[in-house]
């Protein structure tokens, strides 16, 4: 098969091609993890990394001669580069903290947010025209854009920052985050579904007053 491949120069360049990207993936997945702290996760795409090595690699880099060769391995690492970027993108690993400061003070959004299945922190300062509602938001960074759009969807002059923690311990944090609320709505449709939450919250608290009775 070896002799096949290296017969045919045009073969030659499609192979040299596709092992770099997936060398490169890996390689690109590897950093990132090692980066975030997934040490586990690190470990096994640098296992993965390292069988495409020395499978494929090694028969890329005996033909590196011709300069079409050359350019194939260029283009596949570039792909894999970009690749690796959006397997990591789809995996969305970890955890975002999202920090909103409201156009005006808004004590109910806090509690939109947090019904919606976020962990939020909120408390309230002073800008320039006044006091304001600040948010510290947990999320999935899968719903990242999720999160974002739901709170222009309440506060279209909402101010966000986004930034990802390396470690998060003890606390509400974690145990804050309800997936299967955050994937259960869309943020066009998010007034509907919090008036669906306030009317069980209704419902549970006759409920409860019922039962006292």
């Amino acid at each position: 098969m070896i002799t096949a491949i290296s017969g045919n120069p045009w073969l030659m360049v499609l192979v040299i091609f596709v092992i770099n990207i997936i060398y490169v993936s890996f390689l690109t997945l590897r950093t990132i993890s090692t980066l975030k702290g997934y040490r586990y996760t690190a470990a096994i795409f640098s296992i993965l990394e390292t069988f495409v090595y020395v499978i494929g690699l090694g028969l890329v880099l005996e033909n590196l001669d011709q300069f079409q060769n050359v350019v194939a391995y260029a283009l596949g690492f570039g792909a894999g580069i970009l690749v690796g970027l959006k397997i990591e993108e789809k995996l969305a690993l970890g955890y975002l903290v999202v920090n909103v400061i409201t156009a005006e003070k808004d004590k109910d959004l806090p509690k939109n947010i947090r019904d919606l299945g976020y962990g939020v922190t909120h408390g309230y300062q002073y800008g320039r025209d006044g006091e304001r509602t600040t948010m510290q938001i947990l999320t999935p960074r899968k719903y990242e854009r999720k999160l974002i759009a739901t709170v222009k969807e309440l506060d279209e002059k909402a101010f966000i920052i986004t930034h990802e923690p390396k470690n998060i311990t003890g606390g509400f944090w974690t145990k804050g985050v309800r997936r299967r609320r955050l994937k259960n709505y869309e943020p066009e449709n998010v007034e509907e579904v919090l008036e669906e939450i306030e009317e069980k919250e209704r419902e549970d608290a006759r409920e409860a007053e019922e039962e006292k009775v």
